[in-house]
């Protein structure tokens, strides 16, 4: 019922929304005299505010046209290539017709981005991705809205996401980098060490940020919420089905405006203040401060549902049994064992001030990983750095990606040909190869 509620409660503030866009732009429209004046401002500005709290926010586009890379401008294009029902493999594939810098892209090892399936969509780490295409070949996991996927589909669990990512792997090639960020350093963990049991060649490199590895270790309030309320609880109180105006009517969702209500709740007096920062911008004119707030707030409240089987497995597997750290945890029958990676160097960044994923419990990977040489991991701690800052914002690109890149160097060169991908091209007035 709270999902129709919602739902309802929606459609009848979409009108006021519109409304309040429409105010915000006539009083301050130029060919109005008093548009100029103090509290037409005030005035204007209060609407847009209203606008912006009141309305829905759709998923973004990661928009990354082009990548400067050296002293050269390089088009960037968004391919598929895989879509499975709950996910698209996204590509980002650069063009030049200057066979130089064709070579360049060429000879850059390819990454492969896991992007956390926990309540926002794959662009918000839009800057994670344009900072590495400057000297790598970028895959993305772009997960799809569970409310999207009709109920013939089948459902998504937690063994789902792990096959996911090992088949992501398997189409990319042995070759690939694989960074993880966040929620998926858990089942990335997981694929690649079923990979190693079976035998199968694993990627050269897996750098994995700011996950939950170990969520025993410095219990932040996402932890505590998980351990202190049983899995019944959480299936009673915050799974619902999807809303027949939805391809996806009738599944059993963890939907996204609740988490949304979770990330407000945890910072609230931010938020608040950040909004009335947003109002003196718009009263002073002070344009760009707006558009960050804009750009920062249209990622933040776009949100997706993810489906019921998944949420509790993740609930029960990472934060209530802690099953990979146990030993315990079994994947479509088969036992996890970090320990057989033996051919994959690790990396762990966790950011010293993060309060979604506490200290050391990604690090808690080189506990598990024992049969990966000492001079192949390495693990660091980003100064002054939140959660979202490891892999968004200056410390990202000026303290985290050199070392990712660095790290990405020593371990896992580039194939030496380019993989059966690059060989295209595409139409424009010179034919340009990609890479």
């Amino acid at each position: 019922m709270i999902y129709d509620w919602y739902e309802s409660q929606r459609a009848i503030l979409s009108p006021l929304a519109d409304f309040a866009q429409a105010a915000s732009k006539f009083y301050t429209n130029p060919l109005w005299p008093l548009s100029q004046s103090p509290s037409m401002q005030r005035v204007s500005a209060s609407y847009e505010l209203m606008h912006r709290l009141l309305k829905s926010y759709e998923k973004p586009q990661f928009g990354i046209p082009s990548v400067r890379i050296g002293e050269r401008e390089v088009a960037v294009q968004e391919q598929i290539a895989l879509d499975k029902p709950f996910c698209r493999l996204l590509r980002f594939k650069r063009f030049s017709d200057d066979h130089d810098v064709l070579q360049q892209l060429k000879s850059h090892p390819t990454v492969l981005i896991v992007a956390p399936l926990s309540g926002h969509h794959a662009t918000l780490l839009r800057d994670t991705v344009r900072t590495l295409l400057r000297d790598h070949k970028v895959y993305i996991t772009d997960w799809v809205d569970a409310r999207m996927v009709p109920t013939e589909q089948g459902t998504f669990s937690l063994d789902d996401y792990v096959s996911y990512v090992q088949e992501f792997i398997r189409h990319i090639g042995p070759h690939v980098n694989v960074i993880s960020v966040c929620q998926p350093t858990v089942p990335v963990l997981a694929a690649i060490s079923l990979l190693a049991s079976a035998g199968e060649p694993t990627p050269r490199t897996m750098v994995m940020m700011g996950g939950p590895i170990d969520a025993r270790r410095s219990p932040t309030a996402v932890n505590n919420l998980a351990t202190n309320k049983s899995l019944e609880w959480f299936e009673s109180n915050v799974i619902y089905r999807v809303p027949v105006n939805y391809p996806g009517a009738g599944r059993r969702v963890y939907p996204g405006f609740l988490q949304h209500t979770g990330f407000m709740a945890m910072n609230p007096d931010r938020h608040m203040q950040s909004h009335y920062d947003f109002f003196l911008h718009l009263v002073r004119g002070d344009d760009d401060d707006a558009d960050a707030h804009r750009r920062f707030y249209d990622e933040y409240n776009a949100v997706l549902d993810m489906d019921a089987d998944y949420y509790l497995d993740t609930i029960r597997t990472v934060f209530q049994d802690f099953a990979l750290v146990h030993g315990t945890w079994r994947v479509r029958g088969n036992p996890v064992r970090p320990q057989d990676i033996r051919g994959t160097a690790l990396l762990t960044v966790e950011g010293e001030l993060d309060d979604i994923s506490g200290a050391g419990q990604t690090q808690a990977a080189h506990d598990l990983c024992t049969a990966i040489p000492a001079d192949r991991r390495e693990h660091y701690t980003v100064p002054g750095a939140g959660h979202y800052g490891i892999f968004s914002g200056r410390r990202w690109r000026e303290l985290v990606h050199p070392r990712v890149g660095a790290f990405i160097s020593r371990h896992g060169e580039a194939a030496a040909s380019a993989t059966a991908g690059d060989a295209g091209a595409a139409p424009t007035a010179r034919r340009r190869r990609s890479a």
